[in-house]
């Protein structure tokens, strides 16, 4: 599954190098809003671990928080001779990745009424096998039936050669169904050539015009290349692959044809992340696509399949998470996102048939989590230390700013403790509720007492001074 390498594939046994690597520090991270830096040695640390681990050559990171990127790294070589450190900045292939970009074209063509999810394929690519039954959402989820045609984790010596989409489907859409349409999911990269050509038959242009177009130039993504029609530039990194436990050998590239719409698509992880950032906010569509996108599909028999419309839906750390996996010659990639949570990883390599990408991407999400859970346990237990002192009518002035000091008269801090006081100690004080707003953290926690419920909110400001506290009962 060259241009397959979803997280669903993680068990495939891979090359394990004990051996230390030549790595280099981190390149320089460009300026965003910032991570601690506790946090950001815990992540670089598991990014060199798994390439030392693994003996993959390099590795680019970006990382998104509260809606925003707030790291981007790069580690290890991008080049081996001479040795070339990785850079922020340098375009990685990104294999099947580049799927729910194309999923997203159907969706917005589908917004703007010029196709439906419930079309036949038949409508626009002609000829295909059973084309009038199939659907287009059949073919975006992979439960067309549709037979794959580069299942291979090594590129054949036939895709050294130049091919096109139409070459593609003659030999692979053509043939009988593997399965009933609706009745197995089969990752299959067949689907994502026809859901190509029905993006530029139902646009009237190119697939890569049209991406440029509703998504690349409006979010800022202005490195992507098309590596099904252009090498990556010497400025970029160099793909490798291994015989066994064999050295890293310079991999071959696939000729022209093979990735159209299924994994063409290569540019930094930052670039990456802007998309997850747009799919946090549900800025490039509307947001019943995105439900659509994010939707498990489910097959006829009522089981589900854990894939939306080109990319998993799945759960990581208890957390929902939208994610792909991607694998061309040389390159191994993951893009992890988590929507509830505002949140998402990209990890960028210069290996193909390994699973550091994956590896390194659970790493993060543990650190992240591990963060913002050390940080809720943190601020509910300063929330939880200022509401005892207010059943006292008691309050410590340097935790607030002005606005919140003055919101503390000294009738509320009585009114605050005649009514509070008398509830005892609370039996349970917990966050239910976490989100930014105003460049603000919003918390709020339900306070238990044996014959009452009570509801608190706080904002705090960047600094971390509370600009609000309030207490009301819960409904």
């Amino acid at each position: 599954m060259r241009v397959g390498h979803s997280l669903r594939n993680l068990g495939v046994a891979f090359g394990v190098f004990c051996l230390v690597v030549g790595l280099h520090g981190p390149a320089e991270a460009e300026k965003h809003a910032a991570l601690s830096a506790e946090v950001t040695a815990s992540i670089d640390q598991a990014a060199r671990a798994v390439l030392t681990q693994t003996g993959v050559p390099s590795a680019s990171i970006a990382v998104v928080t509260d809606g925003k990127i707030t790291y981007v790294q790069a580690y290890g070589d991008a080049k081996l001779s001479p040795p070339i450190p990785a850079r922020p900045e340098m375009r990685y292939s990104l294999g099947s990745i580049s799927k729910q970009f194309t999923a997203a074209a159907v969706l917005m063509l589908a917004e703007e009424g010029k196709l439906s999810l419930e079309d036949p394929v038949l409508r626009f690519v002609p000829n295909l096998t059973r084309g009038g039954e199939v659907k287009i959402r059949e073919v975006l989820s992979h439960t067309s039936g549709y037979q794959d045609y580069w299942p291979q984790d090594y590129v054949p010596p036939f895709m050294l050669q130049p091919i096109d989409a139409g070459k593609i489907l003659d030999t692979w859409a053509r043939k009988p169904l593997d399965f009933e349409p609706g009745t197995k999911w089969q990752y299959s990269n067949t689907n994502f050539v026809i859901a190509g050509l029905i993006v530029e038959k139902a646009s009237g242009m190119p697939l890569l015009d049209f991406l440029s177009k509703k998504i690349f130039e409006p979010l800022g993504m202005k490195s992507v290349i098309n590596i099904d029609q252009n090498r990556l530039m010497e400025t970029d990194p160099v793909g490798y692959m291994r015989y066994a436990l064999g050295p890293p050998r310079v991999a071959p590239k696939e000729g022209k044809g093979w990735l159209f719409a299924a994994g063409e698509l290569a540019m930094p992880a930052e670039e990456v992340a802007k998309w997850d950032v747009c799919m946090i906010q549900q800025c490039a569509m509307k947001p019943e696509s995105y439900q659509q996108m994010e939707t498990e599909v489910v097959l006829k028999n009522g089981l589900g399949t854990q894939y939306g419309l080109g990319v998993d839906v799945t759960s990581e750390s208890g957390h929902r998470a939208i994610s792909h996996g991607g694998e061309v010659s040389g390159f191994t990639a993951e893009n992890m996102v988590f929507p509830d949570d505002r949140a998402a990883v990209v990890v960028l390599t210069n290996q193909d048939s390994t699973a550091a990408s994956a590896m390194i991407a659970r790493k993060v999400i543990g650190v992240m989590f591990q963060a913002r859970d050390d940080e809720s346990v943190s601020a509910r237990a300063e929330a939880r230390k200022i509401f005892e002192a207010l059943q006292q009518g008691k309050i410590d002035r340097s935790l607030f700013t002005s606005n919140c000091n003055s919101y503390f008269s000294e009738q509320a801090l009585n009114d605050f403790s005649l009514s509070l006081g008398q509830l005892g100690a609370p039996e349970e004080f917990s966050e239910i509720q976490h989100r930014e707003r105003g460049g603000m953290s919003f918390r709020e926690y339900r306070v238990k007492f044996p014959d009452k419920t009570l509801n608190v909110t706080v904002r705090a400001m960047p600094d971390g001074k509370i600009e609000q506290y309030q207490v009301f009962a819960s409904e």
